[in-house]
């Protein structure tokens, strides 16, 4: 199979970068996406389009149906209300699959070969009020077992019955995270669950694995070095884990931070590249044997400030430090404001920073 978009068992880089700069989803962008936002846009697109149900204060959610192939994907976004880099990405995903002036491999394998289930905000309340629970202060990615949320049975309704050969969990991750080795930001993490406190290496994470070795490869090519493997530690209650125990395979992609794009429209792109890479290789493929590699993906670790204030000067002392400073944002006015918080004082010889300042003995003031 070989055509404008794809080669063997990938993308080609260079013209799906070229029809993403000409047709992503302009429509969106930012890091607050909001339902007023999507359902205009959910209008719009022809696919198959069902109210799934509400969230907890009334606003709809939707599920959205691609494709007529025997291959069940189940992809859903901002669980976590603040977390709305996937549902950009998803958006452009469907500007591609419906895009008719493209008679590519890539979509034509996709439609034939798949069946698409995607949930584009399971938590708009969450959205409002950007934060990571619902409106009743329920993480949705930790009610697996005791779904007291509206918004984790509406999820789980739709994995009983639709039964899925795969998930696709889309996360943000915050911006403390580098790869493992390297002075380079997260920018996209991977993870096959764990399905218990072990971490044993089962057949459904193998397969797992073998998804995101194939996306790993592409952004390789793309952003070297910035691709990271999130800690599989076995949470008991948390979404993916529950679900690859059940036997649905679960990926989850946490997007990051890359270097000054704080509206997450570059790291935007390349969770993009991930999902259509990761849903084409399913469309053309029953061997999942490749996955060793996986284990080769660099940990993330945590040695990000957004900023180190170097040779500042405290209240409480004349001896100068540093200040590691991660930046938070809350609601005022309904805008989304950001603010600096102080993190870690102290010498800071062993972090990185997105940004860093010298203070030269002048106060730190926020």
């Amino acid at each position: 199979m070989n055509d404008y978009f794809c080669t063997m068992q990938s993308i080609k880089l260079e013209n799906i970068e070229k029809w993403y700069t000409d047709n992503f989803e302009s429509n969106l962008s930012g890091l607050r996406i909001l339902y007023d936002d999507i359902y205009p846009l959910i209008k719009n697109h022809k696919f198959e389009n069902k109210l799934l149900g509400h969230s907890t204060n009334g606003i709809p959610i939707h599920k959205i149906k691609i494709g007529n192939g025997p291959k069940r994907i189940l992809i859903w976004s901002q669980m976590h209300g603040n977390e709305s880099t996937g549902t950009k990405a998803l958006f452009d995903l469907f500007n591609l699959l419906s895009d008719k002036s493209q008679n590519s491999e890539i979509s034509k394998s996709i439609l034939e070969e798949c069946t698409l289930i995607c949930i584009p905000m399971l938590n708009p309340d969450g959205a409002i009020a950007y934060t990571r629970e619902n409106a009743v202060n329920i993480d949705l990615n930790r009610d697996a077992i005791d779904k007291k949320g509206v918004e984790s049975n509406l999820l789980r309704n739709v994995l009983d019955n639709f039964n899925p050969h795969f998930c696709f969990n889309l996360h943000d991750q915050r911006t403390l995270f580098n790869v493992s080795g390297f002075e380079n930001p997260a920018t996209i993490s991977f993870l096959a669950p764990s399905e218990e406190i072990t971490r044993k290496v089962t057949k459904g994470r193998t397969e797992t694995m073998s998804v995101i070795v194939s996306m790993n490869n592409l952004l390789q090519k793309e952003i070297p070095n910035h691709i990271g493997r999130y800690t599989d530690e076995f949470y008991p209650t948390a979404t993916g884990d529950n679900f690859q125990k059940l036997g649905y395979n679960t990926i989850l992609i946490e997007a990051g931070h890359f270097p000054e794009d704080y509206e997450r429209e570059i790291t935007r792109k390349y969770n993009f590249f991930a999902i259509l890479q990761g849903i084409y290789f399913l469309s053309i493929t029953n061997d999942y044997d490749n996955y060793q590699s996986y284990f080769e993906i660099p940990n993330n670790d945590k040695l990000f400030f957004d900023i180190i204030y170097s040779n500042a000067q405290s209240n409480e002392s004349k001896d100068l430090m540093d200040i590691g400073v991660l930046f938070k944002y809350k609601i005022i006015n309904n805008k989304l404001v950001r603010f600096e918080h102080i993190e870690k004082t102290g010498k800071l010889n062993n972090y990185y920073a997105h940004s860093k300042i010298d203070l030269k003995g002048k106060l730190y003031n926020q």
